[in-house]
């Protein structure tokens, strides 16, 4: 099959634990994932979109790659959706165990978590976007040592009772808000090969 841009997908990020998880999704559609280490612009946006828009543009600018870049949040009901799109400047500040502190005391535990991926290339103005989203809880205590970020906290509704820091890439990959999004990414990439393949008929 003929891919419109290969057989791989560029995914600028600095974090390591986002791009094995997306290295393992790809996979399953036959797609490799190259890792593009970069940090990137991340503006302060009450729109999760918004800041993977800004993002994706900074990412293009900086490598003149077609690339993929994601930004997630953990919305959390009894906090009105914080922290939300502001996840990562919190989970640098306060942390887990910031959260599990505005926690206390709060029965309402219902949460989820949101991904979007944002894909763009240097040769065209438009960029597509991929949401993925799991339900669940925040945990009363931090539990767990896979993962990254606040995977010890969050209980996915599919998960038995485990936080995505108890499971492995591969457990997790199942119904991760992350995997979710780069899957709809996945089958939209082939698509294009697809029809690319048919244009040469």
């Amino acid at each position: 099959m003929n891919f419109p841009y290969g057989k791989v997908a560029f995914f600028a990020t600095s974090n390591i634990h986002k791009f094995q998880e997306a290295k393992k999704v790809l996979a399953e559609y036959d797609i490799a994932a190259a890792m593009i280490k970069m940090n990137l612009l991340e503006i302060q946006d009450d729109d999760i979109q918004n800041i993977a828009k800004a993002s994706v543009r900074d990412a293009v600018k900086k490598c003149r790659l077609p690339v993929i870049v994601e930004d997630a949040g953990l919305f959390i009901k009894a906090l009105n959706g914080f922290p939300g799109p502001y996840s990562s400047y919190v989970n640098r500040t306060i942390g887990v165990d910031g959260i599990l502190k505005l926690m206390r005391n709060i029965k309402d535990r219902n949460a989820y978590f949101l991904s979007v991926i944002a894909f763009s290339d240097p040769n065209k103005e438009e960029i597509i976007f991929f949401l993925g989203k799991v339900e669940g809880s925040i945990a009363y205590e931090a539990r767990g040592e896979s993962g990254f970020g606040f995977d010890p906290v969050f209980i996915p509704i599919e998960g038995n009772g485990r936080t995505f820091a108890e499971m492995s890439t591969e457990e997790k990959n199942r119904f991760s808000h992350r995997a979710r999004a780069l899957r709809k990414f996945a089958k939209w990439y082939k698509s294009l090969g697809k029809a690319n393949a048919q244009k040469k008929f």
